[in-house]
């Protein structure tokens, strides 16, 4: 009976250590390919749409997008 709870216990915690690490892999591999976006990408975005945006207009397209997540 001990045995069996100890057994349970241990996979338990292998489980834990290895979802973990295959998480953070997948994360980091996730932020590489698709890195979240900062101020320069929206000046460059909105400087492609024939806009030459001030710094007031990026802070405020930041603060929307900081307020949609």
């Amino acid at each position: 009976m001990a045995h069996d709870i100890l057994l349970v216990v241990i996979g338990l915690i292998i489980g834990l250590v290895i979802g973990f690490f295959g998480a953070r892999h997948f994360m980091t591999k996730y932020f590489k390919k698709n890195p979240p976006i900062n101020e320069k990408m929206i000046e460059t975005l909105m400087t492609s749409m024939g806009r030459k945006p001030n710094s007031k207009q990026i802070k405020q397209v930041m603060a929307q997008m900081n307020r949609v997540k």
